[in-house]
């Protein structure tokens, strides 16, 4: 008769849009092993909760971030990954608005902030790979998603949009057929609302068109940036 003793536990990748970068939050651990460390926020599965309450409620008791949607990534089970036990973590990916919440540490974290994903610590377990997994699955949701409704302002410069595009993708982009793809899809709004960004003459304010958003959010569509 075959005997386990692994141990089951959620971590969360959560991105989101600050100081022009896409950053990502990460906790400071309060325990061993890895105590100080920066890390994803995660933990065990408690004994009658779901993989979803679970990842909700680490998220909750260490960053005091709740979040709306959450998509799982992958399971890393490798044997050794935890020094402690056999861990298999079931990670999740998230996109907020930094700005809607107000970050807290507690339980088994001693501090929480966003990193620049340009800028990371050394970070705890496996967890440098479990967010190199996170951003390409960023990076292939742009393929069939307009996900800046999810990081970006409610009232947003086109500069800006460009921008978020260009540091996830990490390359530059053709900014004319750029623009021309996006506003050929009808997800954005010119609002009579200016704003100055430098030098320039002053540029007109965008806004998600929600209707149209959520319909291509529910079609999908192709979306192939040069």
């Amino acid at each position: 008769m075959i005997r386990q003793n692994i141990k089951v536990a959620v971590d969360a990748v959560v991105f989101g849009y600050k100081d022009k970068a896409l950053n990502v939050l990460l906790i400071k651990r309060d325990i061993a092993p890895f105590k100080d460390s920066w890390a994803l926020p995660g933990g065990l599965v408690l004994e009658n909760e779901s993989l979803e309450d679970a990842v909700v409620r680490e998220l909750k008791e260490e960053t005091n971030v709740t979040v709306d949607y959450m998509e799982q990534l992958y399971s890393f089970g490798a044997p050794k990954r935890d020094p402690r036990n056999r861990v298999v973590s079931v990670t999740y990916f998230a996109l907020v608005k930094p700005e809607h919440h107000t970050i807290k540490a507690d339980t088994d974290a001693n501090d929480v902030e966003w990193f620049n994903i340009q800028k990371l610590p050394e970070l705890a377990f496996d967890h440098q790979t479990i967010l190199e997994m996170a951003k390409k699955r960023l990076q292939n949701k742009l393929t069939y998603e307009p996900i800046g409704f999810d990081l970006l302002n409610d009232k947003f410069l086109f500069s800006d949009l460009e921008k978020l595009y260009m540091i996830i993708l990490e390359k530059q982009i053709d900014r004319r057929n750029f623009r021309k793809k996006i506003l050929s899809f009808n997800i954005l709004e010119e609002l009579d609302e200016k704003v100055s960004e430098g030098r320039g003459r002053p540029a007109n304010l965008f806004q998600f068109n929600k209707k149209q958003y959520f319909k291509h959010l529910k079609e999908g569509f192709l979306f192939d940036i040069k």
